[in-house]
């Protein structure tokens, strides 16, 4: 014991001595963090500040950092030529229709207010990809950014519908889970699909899925993802497409599974959010027509 004590305290001397005020620690400038990863501000930087920082204290950061990413994922950056493309859509798709319906203080509070911008995909282990996660509520990742695709004309106007909606769905899907983390949907919603949720979604076809009432193969993962795959869908595919969905499906069980959960979306958006879920679909599916036309 008594040497053990000893031994502490030689260390602790080292430990005081190797930290001496005067020792030279050379130049941090070139450490991360230290000053090392700092730029010039750019156009982009300047876009973004006036679309995002100052009228919704949103940023987006675009350049690479390690420390906001998966230190077990081969991740790259987004191009830059695709930044101010991709946050232009944001802007046009997302957020400009939840400020004409909930209005802007809505989304001043709610709106995630870190964007992290990868420009390849997260794969995971068993084949999937991960397009976007939201973290507490203040922070969305979005990858596969290099593959949105763009006409670099007339402020650079998207001219890919797959890529258009794929964002999209991932914005929308990502921003319902904050809407439902900060106030929880009804929980008749998680009692319509009960017993049928399985981690194994993933072997599982969307036309499978549907037939036994989901929207997606991905909602049948876990009533959580149900409720904001219904909500990402129907904003994206608008009513038309929505609907004609609906007629697809054979299984009559299947279609009254989905027309309780489509009624608890449209009814939590109106009771809880004061907001016309019709219209916002409306607006979102024009807006994706817009852009994509």
């Amino acid at each position: 014991m008594f040497k053990h004590k000893i031994y502490l305290l030689i260390l602790a001397l080292a430990v005081f001595a190797s930290c001496k005020k005067e020792d030279d620690l050379g130049d941090v400038s070139s450490i991360p963090g230290l000053g090392g990863d700092t730029w010039a501000a750019t156009d982009i930087d300047t876009y973004i500040k006036d679309t995002f920082t100052i009228p919704f204290n949103v940023t987006a950061k675009y350049k690479y950092d390690q420390g906001e990413l998966d230190f077990d994922k081969t991740l790259t950056p987004p191009r830059e030529e695709k930044i101010k493309p991709v946050l232009s859509t944001i802007k046009k798709v997302w957020i400009d229709n939840y400020v004409a319906e909930a209005g802007k203080a809505f989304m001043q509070k709610y709106i995630p207010k870190f964007f992290v911008l990868v420009g390849s995909a997260n794969w995971n282990t068993d084949g999937t990809i991960t397009l976007g996660t939201a973290e507490g509520g203040r922070r969305i990742v979005l990858y596969v950014l290099n593959d949105f695709r763009v006409k670099g004309m007339q402020g650079y106007v998207p001219s890919d519908s797959v890529n258009i909606k794929m964002m999209f769905h991932t914005i929308e899907h990502e921003f319902a889970h904050i809407m439902h983390q900060t106030i929880l949907y009804p929980q008749d919603f998680k009692r319509i699909s009960v017993g049928d949720y399985t981690s194994n979604w993933n072997n599982i076809e969307d036309s499978t899925a549907n037939e036994k009432g989901f929207i997606s193969a991905y909602a049948q993962s876990a009533p959580d993802e149900d409720f904001v795959e219904m909500v990402s869908i129907m904003l994206t595919e608008g009513k038309a497409r929505y609907e004609a969905f609906i007629n697809s499906i054979k299984s009559a069980e299947a279609r009254s599974k989905l027309r309780q959960k489509e009624t608890i979306v449209v009814n939590y958006f109106k009771d809880v959010w004061g907001i016309n879920f019709a219209s916002l679909q409306t607006r979102t599916r024009n807006s994706i027509n817009a852009l994509i036309n």
